[in-house]
């Protein structure tokens, strides 16, 4: 998912900036515009994400170890840790979506644990479904400050590639219509089932 159009050139607000690390400010210039925050967010992504990929493939890294709320903070922390002083940490405030703070840290655990079990004790989703359900149920509890739909998408991804047992793997294309998108996680909010969600966001081959 990109950048919206005129947002770049938008300076970080006062409490944004006050969350950047000091060097990065430094790094940045000021006043820091969202345009400079987000490139570096995007390299970093996908430095983490090659690495992280690479160690799904060579089975480094488990489906076990990833469906976990220590790695789904360890996720976050790789991704923002060299930029915002948040980076790994729950959030502490109250907002419209996601649970009360107090409940981030049971809700994230009993959900991952419970995915976790259902996808080794039945058989009634695919790895595809597998990944979206990780990522609705994640965004569901929204235990962020910021970067919640990076960090989800990022383990839906990697969640997808460990499931799959064939030669040729898929990945899933975030390139969508977000309103729909956005329609289809609150519904997943109400039902707790991926298969629309996961029905809706196409997949490619992985490379493609």
């Amino acid at each position: 998912m990109s950048l919206t159009s005129g947002y770049g050139e938008t300076p970080v607000s006062a409490d944004e900036a006050d969350a950047l690390l000091p060097n990065i400010r430094e790094l940045l210039g000021e006043p820091v515009s969202k345009a400079a925050v987000y490139d570096l967010e995007q390299a970093i992504q996908e430095q983490a994400s090659e690495t992280l990929l690479t160690a799904v493939l060579d089975k480094t890294l488990t489906l076990d170890e990833m469906l976990s709320d220590y790695f789904l903070r360890d996720l976050h922390r790789r991704l923002y840790g060299d930029i915002w002083v948040w980076a790994g940490k729950f959030r502490m405030r109250e907002l419209n979506i996601g649970v009360a703070p107090e409940q981030i840290a049971v809700e994230l655990h009993g959900s991952l644990e419970t995915i976790r079990y259902r996808w080794h004790h039945t058989n009634d989703w695919t790895a595809r479904q597998l990944g979206i359900a990780a990522h609705a149920e994640t965004v569901r509890i929204h235990p962020f400050t910021d970067g919640n739909g990076r960090t989800t998408r990022l383990l839906a991804d990697l969640v997808f590639f460990a499931a799959q047992d064939g030669e040729l793997l898929e990945q899933y294309d975030w390139e969508l219509d977000k309103p729909r998108y956005i329609d289809l996680l609150r519904g997943y909010d109400m039902h707790r089932d991926p298969c629309e969600l996961a029905a809706f966001i196409p997949v490619r081959s992985l490379g493609e």
